[in-house]
């Protein structure tokens, strides 16, 4: 290969448009900009402005919940790192393969909320993993090689006891059972029914 024969793949660069050479080219007369006034000007923040006063967008209250705060934070693998770390000697693939095997290993700092495993690289070795999460391409890729992907998850801790709306749910249930829009428990509503009935 020569220097002369070094150039981009084909598309990779496209040449620039270059408007306002008349009408006929398909951007010339307002080349794109469409009318007169402020929107045909550069540097325009014209969306959701309304003149001065406090626009919609900001007068509305804020509602909902946002899981950010919450959100399980992950490590991401791709199996040619794991493959590189089992060919230096740093994982055995004999043994099952989890976060804490990888942490060891120095494939990531620290463990977090678990691994998912991503399926870039070339994998060959028959390894079983037991990670938080695998993406489709790396299940195929490791059960190709004849290994398996176990699918662990954290155990999500319970409170002993119920709190706020579901302790009042459970008090109410104790009492006598689910209690109708009069007040009374089914079975007296019930019985009281059959009274009037007679």
């Amino acid at each position: 290969m020569k220097l002369n024969q070094i150039a981009d793949n084909a598309g990779a660069r496209k040449n620039r448009m270059r408007i306002g050479r008349g009408i006929g080219s398909g951007k010339g007369k307002t080349g794109g900009r469409g009318g007169k006034g402020q929107t045909a000007r550069s540097g325009v923040r014209i969306k959701g402005f309304e003149g001065g006063q406090m626009p919609l967008h900001r007068r509305l209250p804020k509602r909902g919940f946002r899981n950010t705060s919450f959100a399980v934070k992950l490590n991401e693998t791709n199996l040619g790192k794991v493959q590189a770390a089992i060919d230096g000697g740093l994982l055995d693939a004999k043994s099952p393969v989890d976060v804490a095997a990888m942490v060891k290993a120095g494939l990531m700092r620290r463990a977090r909320g678990g691994v998912k495993l991503l399926g870039g690289g070339e994998f060959k070795s028959k390894v079983d993993f037991a990670v938080y999460g695998a993406s489709k391409s790396a299940i195929e890729a490791v059960e190709k090689a004849g290994g398996t992907v176990k699918i662990v998850k954290p155990v999500k801790e319970v409170d002993p006891e119920p709190r706020g709306k579901n302790k009042r749910k459970a008090l109410e249930a104790a009492k006598g059972g689910d209690k109708p829009k009069g007040g009374k428990p089914k079975a007296e509503a019930a019985a009281g029914d059959e009274a009037k009935a007679e």
